[in-house]
């Protein structure tokens, strides 16, 4: 992990790909948006609406039947900007952002978020290439596992939004400069990124409880009956 830098965010496509996708940006957004919902279906339950009926703690299985957790979605607003290494001729950058802009950047955004497709020796590619093989599970379309990387954090996700707006642009009209937003989900699933984000976040609350964070139930129960 020493590519972690916490003043920045990383994402980096988990699989084999030609070229391998990295796009490393400046990262101290504004606002970060991360949703966590769940749908409930009670079905012909008489007396439902929105739980099935309970008195005990131990009912709470039951209350809960129905309920589907959805995985957390979220989205952020980065800023990608060539202008500092437009203007540094010692940056390792400078001759690509001189010609280039963020072009590079925002084609390895728009490979993320396109399908993909086992190639030859079992390498990916973009499906859009036609050099798969010609054998049907060659052919299978998917979309990038992506571990995006920031602060402490390290989540497997799909990208499934990029909006981009280009501000600022080249004489040869490539943009050095723009204001992306991007949507996640998280890939909930028994793998490693996710195991060790739920125990990062288990530790979390411990340590929110450990800081005098608690509810008194005794005293919500005695208001209540």
């Amino acid at each position: 992990m020493a590519l972690i830098n916490l003043t920045r965010g990383i994402l980096i496509e988990y699989g084999l790909s030609i070229p391998p996708l990295v796009l490393q940006f400046e990262f101290n957004p504004q606002t970060l948006s991360r949703t966590r919902s769940i749908s409930i279906v009670t079905g012909n339950a008489p007396g439902t609406r929105g739980g099935y009926d309970f008195a005990l703690p131990t009912e709470t299985p039951r209350v809960a039947q129905g309920v589907t957790i959805e995985p957390e979605q979220f989205s952020m607003q980065i800023l990608i900007d060539a202008t500092d290494r437009m203007s540094d001729p010692s940056s390792p950058g400078h001759g690509p952002a001189v010609a280039f802009g963020i072009e590079p950047e925002l084609d390895t955004l728009r490979s993320m978020v396109e399908p993909k497709t086992q190639g030859p020796g079992g390498v990916q590619m973009l499906s859009s290439l036609g050099l798969g093989g010609n054998k049907a599970f060659q052919r299978d379309e998917h979309p990038s596992v992506l571990l995006l990387v920031w602060g402490t954090h390290v989540l497997p996700v799909f990208l499934t939004s990029v909006q981009v707006e280009e501000v600022a642009h080249l004489p040869t009209l490539m943009p050095y400069r723009a204001n992306v937003t991007l949507s996640f989900q998280v890939i909930e699933s028994n793998n490693p990124f996710y195991q060790v984000e739920k125990i990062r976040q288990t530790a979390g609350a411990a340590i929110n409880l450990a800081s005098g964070v608690s509810v008194s139930f005794s005293a919500s129960f005695g208001a209540s009956f």
